[in-house]
């Protein structure tokens, strides 16, 4: 059930994020929210499946604890380090790539922490099914980033040309570290 869950909460990422380059309905700008919303119940179901066979030892907080930043990063970065509004809601005029903060790390700095978190409840739930979920939204959140930077992205921020020709597309480099490093915290600027 997570699997078909995962899948067609991805399933409607693709159609929110294909409906802001050629508008289909007004309701698909809600699809985000119903995409996180299965999300979120595919994981829950996978951890309702594998709750009680976790081995309590030292691992396992370590895994919980790591499960719990990662997470809390990706809501940053994706609720949080940009405004909200304007990200999520609006849909007109001509709208800027966010290229500080986190953005500036590398283009798709949520997978970073979406395949993080994904790994650690693979090894604290320690099943194959935990480890065959992880790598299934792995390769789903990877198909998924490359729809938006070689065709959603380009065609929805008017400087996106360049900010993938300044910033990785997915592993950060020393620069794109530090120039992270320089304007964290200026939540949501424009440039």
């Amino acid at each position: 059930m997570e699997f078909v869950l995962a899948a067609l909460g991805f399933v409607l990422f693709f159609c929110y994020d294909v409906d802001s380059v050629r508008p289909v309905r007004p309701w698909f700008h809600h699809l985000f929210a119903a995409g996180c919303g299965m999300q979120a119940a595919a994981t829950a179901f996978l951890l309702w499946k594998g709750w009680s066979g976790i081995e309590w030892g030292g691992g396992a907080a370590g895994w919980c604890v790591g499960a719990g930043v990662f997470l809390l990063l990706l809501i940053y970065t994706l609720f949080f380090a940009l405004p909200f509004e304007a990200t999520y809601v609006e849909k007109s005029g001509p709208r800027m790539a966010y290229t500080e903060g986190v953005y500036a790390l590398c283009r798709h700095p949520g997978v970073l922490w979406f395949i993080g978190l994904y790994f650690c409840l693979a090894m604290l739930l320690a099943t194959n099914t935990a480890a065959l979920f992880c790598l299934w939204v792995s390769l789903w959140d990877l198909a998924y980033i490359f729809l938006q930077d070689l065709w959603i992205f380009p065609q929805t921020f008017v400087n996106y040309r360049e900010y993938q020709a300044g910033t990785p597309f997915l592993l950060p480099t020393p620069k794109s570290i530090g120039r992270c490093a320089r304007t964290l915290g200026r939540k949501g600027k424009e440039t």
